[in-house]
């Protein structure tokens, strides 16, 4: 039998309250990145199953809510019994959600992937999700006043959404190059939060604390605009109508969740204020910019090797996956 350590249970209590304050041991990670429509879901699906050791986490920021399945593009129950997800359906549409509590989300399960010795694939594109765990960006919640998000929000009915993101440019250029202006309650949270807390920098990223490899899908325009539009018709056909009509039926249908691309147009129909034709098409639309941000978005994010979507990228995709799992000695 051991003898007790001279330090007794003070030494011990340190010992442990010491090893709570060491980051927990984390996987290695491949972040399959790109705007929507390109393939990831698909290609992570094809990798995963080939290495057999492997989880996938979402990186997406509507997949996150539950019931919003086919207009998010989410993996089906069957491809979620062939490999295990995470970050799906982690809260009902009418709960709050940020990316702090994503990042806590998706550190908790890359912890446990570690402890069960396999390889994590983060898969979306949602480009702040990706940097906020793979770049190891430090977030904390941010700060906020209902009242003063009242007194915006009722700024923005009064004035438009042009006034409120040229007072956010005037009084906080550094936050306002980072915003969206073209999106209401974005430029309304940022200049909540420039109220409160000022126009700070951004965060210096501290890293991903294991072997990182970003792998990048991406498409040539013209192409994309047809992928687009296809997938956007095989999700009204698949039933996206029935799906935001249970939603309306049960939340707010104005809640920000469902503003999303697809959900808002395809409520518009279950309230006989638009055709399925017109909302399809405004769908499309709304697809097609929202790639183009992201393409800008990623544009920036450095190290990313890039892969042509239109001639099936899982050749490549799985020579870097391999190569680099032997490099970081998970092979």
């Amino acid at each position: 039998m051991l003898a007790p350590s001279s330090g007794g249970r003070g030494e011990q209590g340190e010992q442990g309250e010491a090893a709570r304050r060491l980051p927990p041991r984390l996987p290695p990670l491949v972040v399959i990145a790109g705007a929507t429509a390109t393939g990831k879901t698909r290609l992570s699906l094809r990798l995963a199953t080939t290495l057999g050791n492997a989880e996938i986490i979402s990186a997406d920021s509507r997949q996150v809510y539950r019931g919003m399945d086919i207009g998010t593009a989410k993996v089906t129950p069957a491809e979620r019994a062939l490999v295990p997800h995470h970050g799906l359906d982690l809260v009902n549409p009418d709960e709050p959600f940020s990316v702090s509590l994503y990042q806590r989300h998706a550190l908790d399960a890359l912890a446990a992937i570690a402890r069960r010795g396999r390889v994590a694939l983060l898969v979306g594109g949602t480009g702040l999700y990706l940097r906020a765990v793979a770049r190891g960006v430090p977030l904390t919640e941010a700060p906020h006043d209902p009242e003063l998000r009242a007194r915006l929000e009722a700024d923005l009915a009064r004035q438009g959404i042009a006034a409120l993101a040229a007072r956010l440019a005037q009084i906080a250029p550094l936050l306002a190059a980072r915003t969206d202006l073209a999106n209401p309650r974005r430029v309304v949270r940022a200049l909540e939060r420039a109220t409160l807390v000022g126009d700070r920098p951004p965060p210096e990223p501290e890293g991903y604390p294991a072997p990182v490899l970003w792998i990048g899908l991406r498409v040539e325009h013209a192409t994309h605009r047809v992928w687009i539009a296809n997938r956007a018709a095989g999700q009204y056909a698949g039933g996206l109508l029935h799906e935001a009509a249970t939603l309306a039926s049960r939340y707010d249908p104005t809640l920000p969740a469902l503003s999303a691309i697809g959900y808002r147009e395809a409520i518009e129909v279950v309230h006989g204020r638009r055709t399925t034709a017109e909302a399809l098409a405004e769908t499309i639309v709304r697809t097609r910019a929202y790639a183009r941000r992201q393409r800008t978005w990623f544009r920036a994010e450095p190290g990313i090797e890039w892969i042509d979507a239109a001639h099936d990228p899982y050749p490549r995709a799985l020579e870097l996956v391999r190569r680099f799992l032997e490099t970081a000695g998970a092979g």
